[in-house]
């Protein structure tokens, strides 16, 4: 065991360390967190807009007018979430070389929407808002890198206008950027040119045929879904937030899969995956955080005799419930724990198989799209994610049954151990 986790930290600690330091990973991960409460609000207003047999209580007119009304909430968030993530990439790029932030928000926004196709409506163009959202998300990650980068190149190389003293500080960072914008958004202009001229038409469906289709398509089944969830794991194992590390990586897909949900959801039609970002959240992290150490709680308290396990119970339950799990993590402890080892690779693995294949079979519906807060506690997060169906609720409970006896025979040999210890403690 002692070799076998000797030869996991050689190989994962390095890979982990990378990540945590790539810029370009850490800008991606907080340009979503800016996104974040706009998701969220509207994820809100989608749940609120779909109450359950609320339409069988009102006319049908009365509904349509309900649903119209709350519609712009989640039409002017949700659905083109794309945005957001790209001003937030972009400002978090150039936060990193501490150079002007909003400038990086706008120069991203900008030359994102010089790639972006306008669909002729009359005699305006109209960019659809799927090129917004799903569609249109890794088309905004590249521009956002490159844009940001552009910029802060330009700046480096001093091709600014410096005003004289005197002239107001916003005037003068607001010239200083004309020239790096300009250049960078002549520089996308240019690009869009010459993608006109190929098959391809935009660098959009450049982007979404050879690029988001396969990786989206990858990143819904379920070998990589595992691949992702004994990540998570094993970094946790280690000491490192897992967590973070992968959604890193797997964001961008998870996201464009919830979005394409979500339009499924509000349109009545067929939802397309079963693999999203709620999938994960959902039902596997959203159970008392990463590893559904709720599970974990609920057993120390039915079979712990040691105190150091009741006081743990006592002080990890709360936190639990509202799925924050730093004092079982460290408590416990998980870490570096060899006796752990098994039961946390296994139990996400397994509630990931049961949750795949309930939504493969319709005993559970898929998640809809809607983005529920990460502190929502298990059973009514299956509920909301679900778009408030009851299975999603069911499913969480099932799964939290399924890691508490995985978790049991461990935690006893766990709660034996200390309990001896602190019997010959007191008996010396």
């Amino acid at each position: 065991m002692n070799r076998f986790m000797e030869i996991l930290e050689n190989i994962l600690m390095p890979i982990a360390d990378k990540l945590n330091n790539n810029r370009y990973l850490t800008a991606l991960r907080n340009g979503f967190m800016v996104a974040l409460p706009l998701i969220i609000f509207g994820s809100i207003f989608v749940v609120i807009a779909n109450l359950p047999f609320l339409d069988k209580v009102i006319s049908e007119e009365a509904w349509a007018a309900y649903q119209s009304a709350l519609g712009p909430a989640s039409a002017a968030t949700l659905s083109i979430m794309g945005l957001f993530v790209i001003i937030g990439i972009g400002y978090k790029m150039v936060e990193v070389n501490e150079g002007e932030s909003i400038y990086g928000g706008v120069v991203a926004l900008g030359s994102f929407l010089i790639l972006t196709p306008q669909v002729l409506d009359g005699t305006s163009g109209v960019i659809p808002t799927s090129s917004l959202g799903a569609e249109g998300m890794f088309l905004g990650i590249f521009t956002a890198f490159i844009s940001a980068e552009l910029y802060h190149l330009f700046v480096r190389k001093n091709l600014t206008i410096k005003m004289p003293a005197g002239v107001p500080d916003a005037v003068a960072r607001s010239f200083s950027a004309l020239i790096p914008i300009t250049l960078t958004l002549s520089l996308f202009l240019i690009v869009r040119i010459i993608f006109s001229y190929t098959p391809f038409d935009t660098v959009q469906n450049f982007i979404y045929t050879l690029i988001q289709e396969p990786l989206t398509a990858l990143g819904s089944g379920l070998p990589a879904t595992i691949l992702a969830v004994l990540l998570i794991q094993l970094f946790w194992f280690f000491g490192l937030h897992g967590q973070i590390i992968v959604n890193s990586v797997f964001d961008p897909i998870w996201y464009a899969l919830n979005d394409q949900n979500y339009q499924a959801f509000i349109n009545g039609t067929e939802l397309p995956n079963i693999v999203t970002k709620q999938f994960i959240d959902t039902f596997i992290v959203g159970i008392g955080g990463s590893g559904m150490t709720l599970a974990v709680v609920i057993g120390i308290f039915l079979i712990g005799r040691s105190r150091q396990l009741k006081e743990l119970g006592k002080l990890g339950g709360p936190a639990g419930i509202f799925n924050v799990n730093e004092p079982i993590i460290f408590g416990l402890p998980i870490i570096m724990n060899p006796l752990v080892l098994i039961p946390w690779l296994v139990a996400p693995v397994v509630v990931a198989l049961v949750t795949y294949f309930s939504m493969a079979t319709g005993i559970v519906p898929k998640p809809a799209g809607i983005i529920v807060p990460w502190t929502t506690p298990a059973v009514l997060s299956g509920f909301l994610a679900t778009g408030n169906h009851i299975m999603g609720a069911v499913l969480q409970i099932v799964n939290i049954v399924i890691v508490f006896v995985i978790w049991w025979p461990f935690l006893k040999i766990m709660d034996n151990q200390y309990y001896k210890n602190e019997q010959g403690s007191e008996s010396k």
